[in-house]
């Protein structure tokens, strides 16, 4: 069986980095939409939120997807797994929270179960890392944490303001902010901000019909 699937985060590198994840599972997942800063416009059976940049999946985002007629149900993509959080985003009838250390064919798997009906979390394994997809800055070396804090600056967001939407400690946010500065050689907030802009780091409005890694 074959589900449709729709992509969504604010960043179109984002997007299409999932998008790649999926090319080897075509014979299971048709991609038909890859949605940024735009409603899903074609029914689905998952919508599957990322949430790089995007704050966490008890947002109004998330409950705009979820309330959409075109998409049956959601799935939250993320890092974050405090029990609290798991909580409050399956209330809001989210249908799956998924790890972003789940290797594609386990994250394909959690659509299809989703798709069936189940409600799956996929727990984070402690620090396991970012195993698929893409960011803006990766090809300068920056890893996902690190391009999502510097995509929030770039954004005009305050460190506390980052560490609220990222739920991570302020203390992370500036180690995070320092080695990302370092990699892209940078010594201010304001070079950093013409950085991102300069990069692609900020929200995108697109909305690509079908597979771009198929295609």
């Amino acid at each position: 069986m074959v589900i449709r699937v729709a992509l969504v985060n604010d960043d179109e590198v984002v997007v299409r980095g999932l998008d790649a994840m999926m090319r080897n599972y075509t014979h299971r997942v048709e991609v038909v939409e890859l949605v940024a800063g735009k409603p899903v416009a074609q029914p689905v059976d998952v919508a599957l939120y990322d949430t790089f940049g995007m704050g966490q999946g008890n947002g109004t985002a998330v409950q705009r997807l979820v309330e959409s007629p075109q998409v049956r149900s959601v799935a939250v993509y993320t890092w974050n797994f405090q029990p609290w959080l798991t909580r409050d985003t399956l209330n809001t009838g989210v249908r799956g929270y998924l790890s972003k250390s789940l290797p594609a064919s386990r994250l394909v798997d959690a659509l299809h179960q989703i798709s069936a009906g189940q409600v799956v979390v996929s727990p984070s394994r402690g620090r396991s890392s970012l195993v698929g997809g893409d960011w803006p800055g990766r090809e300068e070396g920056l890893t996902a944490r690190e391009a999502e804090v510097l995509s929030l600056i770039t954004m005009g967001l305050s460190n506390q303001e980052i560490a609220e939407r990222t739920l991570l400690s302020l203390n992370s946010i500036k180690s995070y902010i320092r080695s990302a500065y370092r990699k892209i050689g940078v010594d201010s907030r304001s070079k950093a901000v013409l950085w991102g802009v300069e990069h692609g780091m900020r929200a995108d409005r697109v909305r690509i019909s079908g597979s771009p890694a198929r295609d």
